[in-house]
C-alpha cells in the first residue's frame, strides 16, 4: 500500500489533503504525534518512510523538509511558494501543454498558488497557441474567500467581535510584489509581470480570477477564444463552460467544496473578460496537490476528488 506523509497537517491546506485521503483505501497515512510533528528528526523519519510527502509548510520550513528529504526515494509534492519556478522542479498545473508527463516522471513537483493557478490557466493557452502575445500587459483581478489567509485569517473573520471593516471586501497586494506573480510570469512565458489586483472578501472559500482584454491585442477573436479553449481542456478537472447562468452575475464561492476549475469567456468583441472559478482550497491547492498524487500514482487523476 502507498505510503503518504503530510507535513503541515494542521493547516487548511493539509487539513483538506487529510480529509480527502483519509477516505481512501489505497493509500496509507504517517502520522505523527502532536509533540513530534515539528521536530526534524521525526519529521526525517516519516518522510523517509513514505512513497509522496505532501509540504503544507511555510516556504522556509518547506526547503528544510527538502534538506531532510536527501537520501530518499520520495515523491514530494510541495504547496508552498519556495519551488514553484526552481530548476529540476516540475509545475503542477497537468492540463498544460506538455506539464503531465514531467509531473508523472518528477520526484520533486512544486504546487501552483491559487490566484496564479486562475491567471496561469487563462493566459498560458493564449499564449501557447499564438493569439496573446508574451510582449502582452496584462492586468487580472481575483476574489478569494478568507480561508485562503490560513487559520489566522479565518479567526479573524470568524471572531465574534471582528472589525467592521472586514464585512467590505479588502484589496491587498497594493505594491504590485505578491508572491504568485513570479510564477505567473514565469509559467505563462510572459516578458512582463502582469498588474495584479486580488481582494479577498467576506466568505469561507472559493475564487474568480478575472483577466481583461481589449480584442485589438489579440491574434483573433471571441470565438477564436472559445475554440482554443475547449480544445485545451476537456475535462474533468478544468473545463471550458458557453456560460454560468447565474442571471447576468458571477459568484465567486460557485466552486466552493469542489476540485475542478470553470473557464469562462464573456463580453463583446471590442473588450472581453476572461474568468477562472474555483475553490482555493481545491483547484487552487489541496485539490492540485492530490491531482498530482495520482498522476505520479498512474491512477485516475481525479480520484478521490469533488468534481460536481
Amino acid at each position: 500500500m502507498t505510503k503518504i506523509f503530510i507535513d503541515g497537517s494542521a493547516g487548511t491546506t493539509g487539513l483538506r489533503i487529510y480529509e480527502r485521503l483519509s477516505a481512501r483505501e489505497d493509500l496509507e497515512l504517517i502520522k505523527l504525534s502532536e509533540e513530534n510533528r515539528k521536530d526534524p528528526a521525526a519529521r526525517k523519519e516519516a518522510i523517509h518512510a513514505a512513497d509522496a510527502v505532501f509540504l503544507c509548510l511555510p516556504d522556509a520550513a518547506a526547503m528544510e523538509a527538502v534538506e531532510l528529504a536527501e537520501g530518499s526515494d520520495t515523491v514530494i509534492i510541495d504547496t508552498s511558494t519556495a519551488h514553484r519556478t526552481a530548476e529540476g522542479w516540475a509545475y503542477g498545473f497537468p492540463e498544460l501543454k506538455g506539464f503531465r508527463d514531467a509531473i508523472r516522471n518528477s520526484k520533486r513537483i512544486a504546487n501552483p498558488g491559487c490566484h496564479a493557478s486562475g491567471f496561469i490557466a487563462l493566459v498560458k493557452p493564449l499564449v501557447d497557441e499564438g493569439l496573446l502575445s508574451p510582449d502582452a500587459a496584462l492586468s487580472c483581478f481575483s476574489l478569494t474567500g478568507y480561508s485562503g489567509g490560513g487559520k489566522k485569517m479565518i479567526a479573524e473573520y470568524e471572531a465574534p467581535d471582528r472589525d467592521p471593516l472586514l464585512k467590505g471586501p479588502r484589496q491587498y497586494g497594493l505594491t504590485q510584489q505578491h508572491k504568485h506573480l513570479k510564477e505567473m510570469k514565469h509559467v505563462c512565458g510572459l516578458n512582463i509581470a502582469p498588474l495584479f489586483s486580488p481582494i479577498v472578501a467576506d466568505y469561507y472559500a472559493g475564487m474568480e480570477v478575472t483577466v481583461p482584454l481589449y480584442a485589438k491585442g489579440l491574434k483573433g477573436n471571441l470565438d477564436n477564444l472559445k475554440e482554443t479553449y475547449k480544445a485545451y481542456y476537456p475535462g474533468p478537472l478544468v473545463h471550458f463552460d458557453e456560460n454560468a447562468d447565474e442571471g447576468g452575475f458571477l459568484s465567486a464561492a460557485a466552486f466552493a467544496g469542489r476540485d475542478d476549475m470553470q473557464i469562462l469567456v464573456d463580453g463583446n468583441e471590442e473588450r472581453i473578460l476572461l474568468t477562472a472559478r474555483f475553490d482555493n482550497l481545491g483547484k487552487g491547492a489541496s485539490g492540485a496537490a492530490i491531482q498530482n498524487l495520482n498522476l505520479v500514482l498512474g491512477l485516475n487523476e481525479s480520484e478521490g476528488l469533488v468534481i460536481k
